[in-house]
């Protein structure tokens, strides 16, 4: 394995590693700011997102959050830490996973708008520390945990976003 010289390490410096590239998207229709900070406010999400068991703040921030977050699949509980960087000038909302299995990933939620609506998309990153086990492990984090999570994220966020505000009669 072959390294670029330079101060810190990360998924782009490690030359001939395998790497995983996963996106999710799909089409909201509220305001690109509406959408944007519902998806930047982290204490929310456990509220809204059914397979979301919790986050945790480690520290707090206005643009940047240190937080442990837990969801699950099928029951099967996961979590890690992560630190959230919100860029309201961009509109981004990016997270660096720091801790667990997916330790390294890079994960960019953006937002943009389009004649059909604002296109959300969530792209993860990551090289595997252990280029070897990539084929084990891509169809495992990367299929059966990682995208299947962010699609049932975009779902039940577009869902609460949409029925925001729609009076239902009982």
């Amino acid at each position: 394995m072959l390294l670029v010289a330079g101060p810190r390490l990360s998924f782009q410096t490690i030359i001939g590693a395998t790497a995983m590239h996963k996106t999710n998207s799909i089409i909201m229709h509220r305001s690109r700011a509406e959408i944007f900070e519902t998806a930047a406010n982290l204490e929310l999400w456990p509220k809204i997102l059914p397979h979301y068991r919790y986050i945790k703040y480690l520290e707090r921030g206005t643009d940047r959050n240190l937080v442990i977050m837990a969801a699950s699949r099928f029951g099967i509980p996961i979590s890690w830490v992560s630190e959230q960087v919100i860029d309201r000038e961009k509109f981004e909302v990016r997270f660096h996973h720091l801790k667990a299995f997916t330790k390294g990933m890079f994960v960019v939620w953006t937002f943009k708008e389009t004649p059909a609506g604002v296109l959300v998309e969530i792209a993860h990153d990551l090289n595997f520390r252990v280029p070897a086990l990539a084929p084990v492990a891509e169809p495992i984090i990367g299929d059966f945990f990682i995208h299947h999570i962010a699609n049932r994220t975009l779902q039940c966020m577009k869902a609460h976003l949409e029925n925001k505000g729609k009076w239902r009669a009982t």
